[in-house]
């Protein structure tokens, strides 16, 4: 029975979730986190950053990782083909209609229309991850801030976009500032 929860769960986020794995993650979290309760919110963060550190889509590192946490293997492999068989089935039949079709106005337009629902689910996705890293599951006041991680966003923020860093110089700089950080208590 864990097999079909797992497969039908990450197959409505393979259906549903356009726009890429950052788009996903709000599915993903009220999925695992919000009806089922297979993970809290901070292993959800957690989650993301290993689905972000391992090669693959975020998705589908999601359903492997909530798959063998919950059902070993079976329910990796479950939760994995639940999450890429929409894919499959959907890029099949659009590039058949898409080849047919691409001169048509109207397919652009549906095409344009889907981008700021796609911007606002990856902004969602952001805000969320943001909360849980500066708050935790506490509630959002000043005093409840994660000072050390707003210095680290912030330096990280700094070296991506002025410096233009390699990004996985950013994320170990990120980890050993952490380290530091706790170490010093603060």
């Amino acid at each position: 029975m864990i097999y079909l929860q797992l497969f039908y769960s990450f197959l409505k986020i393979g259906m549903f979730s356009f726009g890429g794995g950052y788009a996903a993650m709000p599915l993903i979290q009220d999925q695992i986190v919000t009806m089922h309760g297979w993970l809290s919110m901070n292993e959800f963060t957690g989650l993301i950053t290993i689905s972000q550190m391992t090669p693959g889509p975020i998705a589908i590192n999601s359903a492997t990782f909530v798959g063998i946490k919950i059902a070993g293997i079976g329910g990796a492999l479950a939760a994995t083909v639940g999450c890429v068989l929409p894919s499959c089935v959907i890029v099949t039949l659009i590039a058949k209609l898409y080849l047919k079709y691409r001169s048509m106005d109207m397919l652009q337009g549906v095409l344009g229309s889907l981008r700021p629902a796609v911007v606002a689910m990856i902004a969602s996705a952001g805000v969320s991850i943001l909360i849980t890293a500066f708050w935790g599951n506490d509630a959002i006041t000043l005093s409840g801030t994660n000072v050390g991680l707003v210095v680290i966003f912030a330096v990280c923020v700094a070296l991506l976009r002025t410096i233009k860093l390699n990004p996985i110089l950013v994320m170990l700089s990120a980890g050993v500032l952490n380290l530091i950080f706790s170490l010093i208590g603060w």
